[in-house]
C-alpha cells in the first residue's frame, strides 16, 4: 500500500516562500532596508513636481520639462562624484551627506516663488537625492554574501515600491489640500532616514589591502579609476541599453502627469494610477521572479524591453483612469522582469574595490535619462501631442530589445572566467549558462560565487537579478537597485 503524499496548501507554500525570502540576512542589511523604506515613504516631490508646476503654479509643460531636466542635471553631476566618494571616503559618510543635503534642499524648494529660483533649487535637489545611490548599492553588496545578494536586493526593491505605492497615493490626496506639506513631509522623513544610517549602520567599505578573491591573496588589488569603467565595453553597453529604457520609464513621472492634467484628470487620479506600479511590484515580484529565474536572460531582457516600450505606447489609447492603469500594468511587468536580470549583470561586472565607481556610472544612466526625458517629453507634447510621445516610447523599446538581443548573442561561447563555483559559459542560443545555481561571474569582479547547493554542474541557466532602482528573486548571487530617485526605480 503506497503512502499518500500530502502537499502543502497554498497559504503554507506562501508562508514558506516568505520565510525563505527573509531568513539568513545580516542585521545591517535590515537597517539599510529600513532606511530605504522610510526614504521612499516620503518620496513625494519628484513624483508630483511636474503636476505641481503645471497645475498648481500654472507653468507650461515646457517649463516643467526644463525644471525636470535641471533636476536630472543635478543627478548627472553627482552620480560620478558620489561614486568616487563612495570608494574613497566610504559608504556611510557619502550616504549621510547626501541625505542631509536632500532634506535641506527639498524643504527649501517648497518655499521658492521665482521661476529661476525654483529651477536652481530643483537642480540642487536632484544632485543631493541622487548622491546616495552608489553608496547604498555598494554597501548592500559589501554586507550581504554573494549567494544572498539577489534576495537582498529584491527585498530592498520591495521596500522601495511599497513605500512608493503608499507615498504616491497619500501624496495625491494631500496635494488636494496644499503642496507645502509634501515638501516638508519629505524633508522630515529623509532626516529620519539619515538618523537610522547614523545610529545603526557602520562603515562597510573593504580595507584597501583586501584581496578581490582567493587567487589574488598575494597581490595588491588593481586600481580602478573612472577610465577603467569607461574602457569596460560590455559594462558600458549594459549602461547604454539601460539609458534607453530609463528614458521610457521616466515618462511616467514627467510626461504622464502632464498628459493626464491636460485631459482633465486630477492629481488624485494620477496618484492612483501611478500607485498601480508600486502595488504590482509588491504583489508580483516574488512569483514573477520564481517563474523567470531559470529562463534565458536574452529572452527576458528582450521581452521586458518590449513590454516597457509598448506599455507606454498603450497610453496613447487611454481615455479613462482604468486604461491608464492598464498601460501602467503592462510596463510594470517589463520593469519587474528587466531589473533583476540587468542589475545582476551590473553587480557581477563591478570589481570589489571599484563598486562605487561602477555603481556611479550605472546611476549616471538614470540621471542622464532624468535630464533628457523631461526635455524630450515636454517638447514633444507641446509641439506634436502626447500620442506622438507614446508612439516614440514604443519605438525606443523596440530598439532596446534589439540591442539586448545583439549583446547576448555576441557573448563568447566560453569566457574562460573561473570562480569557486565553476565557469561562465554562453550557449549558442544566446543564453548565459554556468555552474550550479546559474552564477554569472566576471574575471574583473574578483568574487567567489558559490552555487546555492555548493555543487558545480553544467547546463544550468544563469539567473541575473535587480533595483534596482533591485527587484525580486532568488537566484544564487547578487544584484542591485537604485535606491533614492524619482524613478521607481530606482526604477527606477
Amino acid at each position: 500500500m503506497s503512502a499518500s503524499v500530502t502537499r502543502p496548501s497554498g497559504p503554507a507554500r506562501l508562508r514558506r516562500a516568505a520565510r525563505e525570502s527573509v531568513s539568513g540576512l545580516p542585521r545591517q542589511f535590515w537597517w539599510l532596508w529600513t532606511s530605504t523604506l522610510i526614504n521612499r515613504l516620503g518620496a513625494f516631490v519628484a513624483t508630483f513636481l511636474a503636476l505641481y508646476l503645471t497645475v498648481e503654479r500654472g507653468y507650461s509643460a515646457s517649463y516643467a520639462g526644463l525644471v525636470g531636466a535641471l533636476y536630472g542635471l543635478g543627478g548627472v553631476i553627482s552620480s560620478v562624484g558620489a561614486g568616487v566618494l563612495t570608494d574613497r571616503l566610504g559608504r556611510r559618510p557619502t550616504m549621510l551627506a547626501a541625505q542631509l543635503s536632500t532634506a535641506a534642499s527639498v524643504a527649501l524648494l517648497g518655499f521658492m516663488e521665482h521661476p529661476v529660483a525654483i529651477a536652481a533649487v530643483a537642480c540642487v535637489v536632484g544632485m543631493a537625492t541622487n548622491a546616495s545611490r552608489p553608496a547604498v548599492q555598494a554597501m548592500m553588496a559589501d554586507i550581504v554574501a554573494p549567494e544572498d545578494r539577489v534576495r537582498a536586493f529584491s527585498l530592498n526593491y520591495w521596500a522601495i515600491n511599497l513605500g512608493f505605492a503608499v507615498s504616491s497615493t497619500a501624496a495625491g490626496l494631500i496635494a488636494e489640500h496644499g503642496y507645502s506639506v509634501l515638501f516638508l513631509g519629505e524633508s522630515a522623513l529623509v532626516l529620519v532616514c539619515a538618523l537610522v544610517v547614523f545610529w545603526k549602520l557602520p562603515e562597510s567599505r573593504p580595507a584597501a589591502g583586501t584581496p578581490a578573491g582567493p587567487d589574488d591573496a598575494a597581490a595588491a588589488p588593481a586600481p580602478v579609476s573612472m577610465l577603467t569603467v569607461l574602457r569596460d565595453g560590455r559594462f558600458m553597453t549594459v549602461v547604454g541599453l539601460n539609458l534607453l529604457l530609463a528614458l521610457i520609464f521616466q515618462q511616467a513621472y514627467v510626461s504622464m502627469p502632464v498628459s493626464m492634467g491636460r485631459d482633465g484628470f486630477s492629481s488624485a487620479d494620477f496618484g492612483m494610477v501611478i500607485a498601480v506600479n508600486g502595488v504590482l511590484v509588491v504583489l508580483l515580484q516574488i512569483p514573477v521572479t520564481r517563474f523567470i529565474e531559470h529562463r534565458s536572460p536574452a529572452l527576458l531582457l528582450v521581452g521586458s524591453a518590449l513590454l516597457a516600450g509598448y506599455g507606454f505606447g498603450l497610453t496613447a489609447l487611454a481615455g479613462s483612469v482604468a486604461v491608464y492603469a492598464l498601460a501602467v500594468t503592462v510596463w510594470t511587468l517589463g520593469e519587474i522582469i528587466n531589473s533583476p536580470t540587468q542589475m545582476g549583470l551590473v553587480v557581477r561586472l563591478s570589481p570589489l574595490h571599484g563598486r562605487g565607481r561602477y555603481q556611479g556610472m550605472y546611476a549616471l544612466s538614470w540621471s542622464v535619462a532624468t535630464l533628457a526625458a523631461p526635455l524630450v517629453g515636454g517638447t514633444v507634447i507641446d509641439h506634436y501631442g502626447a500620442d506622438a510621445l507614446w508612439a516614440g516610447c514604443a519605438a525606443v523599446g523596440t530598439v532596446a530589445a534589439l540591442g539586448y538581443g545583439l549583446l547576448l548573442r555576441s557573448l563568447p561561447g566560453r569566457t574562460g572566467a573561473r570562480t569557486g563555483a565553476g565557469e561562465v559559459a554562453s550557449s549558442t542560443s544566446g543564453e548565459v549558462t554556468s555552474s550550479g545555481a546559474g552564477e554569472v561571474a566576471s574575471s574583473r569582479a574578483g568574487e567567489v560565487a558559490p552555487s546555492a547547493t555548493g555543487k558545480t554542474g553544467k547546463g544550468a541557466r544563469a539567473t541575473v537579478g535587480k533595483p534596482a532602482g533591485g527587484t525580486v528573486g532568488k537566484p544564487a548571487d547578487g544584484t542591485a537597485r537604485s535606491a533614492c530617485s524619482p524613478v521607481p526605480h530606482d526604477v527606477p
